[in-house]
């Protein structure tokens, strides 16, 4: 039988965190259910809502909902009445106080856009095949789109009476790579169902954004730099790693200029050189020569 191990699963606590973050005793079956009970319930009032994930934090009798969605206004409602009823909804349940935050995956500082998200993508792809477009169609509609918005790999896979045939079977489509063995691989991975005429049809998307380093190795690097810039030795002040700069020769005084030789007119060698007369010689005191 096939071995699959869930995306998220395989990489969670070495590259992704939990989704639900709560520390409980014996309580600890009770807190997931309501858990389970909470996501499914949102899920289930927001089916238009294009909501990527639910993150659950709790702390006391306190409770945490974190919703990311591509559409913020239809979670909110109209002054904010459709987020008001569901903290009342799931206040009612866990008996707890709730406080549920809506986050905009349109944002800038959102870490995924929605075009490249496998959640929203199974969505949308569910969505078209329970309109009746073709699935081959939808199918690559959404591996293009994902490719354009800067994800490094997709796959996307269907299963079902496809195309309304007799026997169910599987189609899927990819394009870059997706390496779903390598756990640094940021690969996001999200289902949908779509509800037709003639059965359900699932969706399946796998969408691979990069390679993360993990908290471990991230300290192993840092360590083996600080040993490193240690060896290296003294560093310039303000933390700058590279070394001092060594201080430039101070500029040599100019030498004094040699004076040049002048030069002599030499005669030439077939004339006769005259002779110079000898000097007189001079008279010295009393008349005597």
């Amino acid at each position: 039988m096939g071995q699959k191990v869930h995306p998220y699963g395989f990489r969670l606590g070495v590259i992704y965190p939990w989704k639900s973050n709560w520390f409980a005793g014996r309580d600890y079956a009770e807190q997931l259910h309501e858990d389970i009970w909470v996501r499914a319930h949102i899920k289930s009032r927001l089916t238009r809502a294009g909501i990527s994930s639910i993150d659950i934090e709790r702390k006391g009798d306190q409770i945490w909902v974190f919703i990311r969605t591509a559409r913020p206004g239809i979670v909110i409602g109209r002054k904010g009445a459709e987020v008001d009823r569901l903290r009342k909804d799931i206040e009612r349940y866990t008996k707890k106080r709730v406080d549920v935050k809506v986050e905009d995956m349109n944002q800038a500082s959102s870490e995924v856009r929605p075009e490249t998200d496998a959640t929203l993508l199974a969505q949308g792809v569910a969505e078209q095949l329970a309109g009746r477009v073709a699935f081959r169609r939808a199918m690559r509609r959404a591996v293009q789109t994902a490719m354009r918005s800067g994800a490094l790999g997709v796959r996307v896979a269907a299963a079902g009476r496809l195309g309304g045939s007799e026997m169910g079977r599987k189609e899927w489509y990819r394009e870059g790579r997706v390496p779903l063995h390598t756990l640094r691989a940021k690969v996001d991975y999200g289902t949908a169902e779509a509800k037709t005429t003639f059965g359900r049809i699932g969706v399946k998307v796998w969408v691979y954004h990069g390679d993360e380093v993990p908290y471990r190795e991230q300290e192993t690097e840092r360590a083996m730099a600080r040993a490193h810039a240690k060896a290296r030795g003294p560093q310039r002040p303000g933390g700058d790693p590279r070394p001092p700069r060594k201080s430039a020769p101070a500029p040599a005084a100019p030498a004094a200029p040699v004076p040049e030789p002048v030069p002599v007119a030499a005669a030439p060698a077939d004339e006769p050189v005259a002779a110079v007369p000898a000097a007189a010689p001079e008279p010295t005191q009393g008349g005597e020569a």
